[in-house]
């Protein structure tokens, strides 16, 4: 008798939100989305299975495990824990079918090449927020030894043996950071990375290498020093709670009129964050295990966004709407990616009054003056907001 199955139903096009007034209440984060697949894929370095805790139910966990099981891996993903077992890799080449998905590709090559030798992964993909250029990867497995080159279908990669470089990045790149982390630690030799992004997911990436085996120390001035060893072990380790989803519920509550506490993500992965929203008129409690805020009036302020410990660039957009309800005229001044404020006009379209301008305002001339890219917004508040059909650009 054959088997009737049900097939199962494709996420929603579209969310219909009716608004219930102020939110109150508890919520628990889980692991970084920012962290998790770079664990994954870090696992791969490992002899033995690696088990990965406080996973987030998102489609790049999917996504990853769907990369890394197509080159021989075993990956299992229940009740918020992942087990990879890398298993005897054959294939140095990540199907095509995976282009632009994500940017997880590229992290492989170095594992890749460590594992056979060669590489292939197909372009990377991501949110269309501004410029991620690949050449901070390229430039520095080429360092390390390796022969790149670089077509439309992706990044073919040789190296007969990997070995340490000094390598200094232009820009505190986090993709670059974690490729040169991953490559490093079985290179023959020191690797000293200097300019290397410091947000708390890169750091928590290096501890789960040094977890392995790997012999990594950060020194002052955003500088990395990686001794590479023969061989990593597996380990276990579980995922710090998402800063980016953590602020977005705390701001919910506060452009509500509640009251949101959030558990999960400690107070020490938000600083920047509770000190930007106590300046517009957030009050805090703090304790070892939630964060809460809630609000009077709101006011408003200039905030710039910028590379860790600065104010985090994913945190801008929830910031935007939620300085549509702060009295005055707020300036945010994007200078990580240029491409952010694709959700304006459908802001705009709910009611806010919000102007994007192509030049630096609110602090000084960055990266993406003079090059005709919108990046700082004027919020003028508090604006009455109406529902409205919109489009939404990107996760943000």
């Amino acid at each position: 008798m054959s088997e009737t199955i049900t097939p199962t139903p494709p996420p929603p096009s579209a969310w219909k939100i009716e608004p219930v007034g102020p939110l109150y209440g508890d919520v628990e984060v889980r692991g970084s989305k920012n962290a998790v697949t770079k664990h994954m894929v870090a696992a791969m370095l490992a002899e033995g299975d690696s088990v990965i805790r406080n996973i987030p139910e998102v489609g790049d966990v999917t996504i990853t495990a769907e990369i890394l099981e197509s080159l021989g891996a075993s990956v299992t993903v229940e009740n918020h824990v992942a087990t990879i077992s890398p298993g005897e890799v054959t294939d140095p080449a990540v199907p095509l079918r995976f282009s632009g998905l994500n940017r997880i590709p590229i992290l492989l090559i170095g594992p890749l090449l460590h594992r056979l030798g060669e590489a292939f992964v197909p372009m990377v993909g991501g949110d269309l927020i501004g410029a991620r250029p690949i050449n901070f990867h390229v430039d520095a497995l080429r360092a390390m030894g390796a022969e790149v080159t670089v077509s439309a279908e992706g990044i073919t990669a040789k190296a007969v043996e990997l070995h340490g470089a000094h390598i200094k990045l232009d820009y505190p790149s986090v993709g670059a950071t974690e490729t040169v982390l991953l490559t490093a630690v079985l290179a023959q030799g020191r690797t000293v990375l200097e300019g290397a992004a410091v947000e708390p997911e890169v750091i928590e990436l290096a501890l789960f290498l040094q977890r392995m085996g790997a012999r990594i120390e950060m020194r002052p001035e955003r500088k990395f020093i990686i001794e590479g060893v023969d061989r990593l072990t597996a380990a276990t380790h579980r995922l710090s709670g998402d800063r980016i989803e953590a602020f977005s519920y705390l701001t919910a509550g506060l452009i509500t009129g509640g009251r949101v506490r959030v558990f999960g993500c400690h107070q020490d992965r938000l600083v920047t964050a509770i000190s930007t929203l106590s300046r517009i008129g957030a009050d805090f409690e703090i304790t070892d295990e939630w964060v809460a805020a809630s609000s009077g009036e709101l006011v408003s302020a200039a905030v710039e966004t910028g590379t860790h410990p600065g104010f985090m660039t994913d945190w801008q957009s929830p910031l935007i709407a939620l300085l549509t309800q702060a009295k005055g005229l707020s300036v945010v001044h994007e200078t990580v990616y240029e491409g952010r404020f694709t959700y304006v006009p459908a802001l705009n379209q709910m009611g806010a009054e919000i102007e994007v301008f192509d030049t630096c305002l609110g602090g000084p001339g960055c990266r993406f003056n003079n090059r005709s890219a919108g990046h700082s917004a004027v919020v003028r508040g508090p604006s009455k907001l109406v529902g409205a059909e919109i489009e939404v650009p990107d996760i943000r």
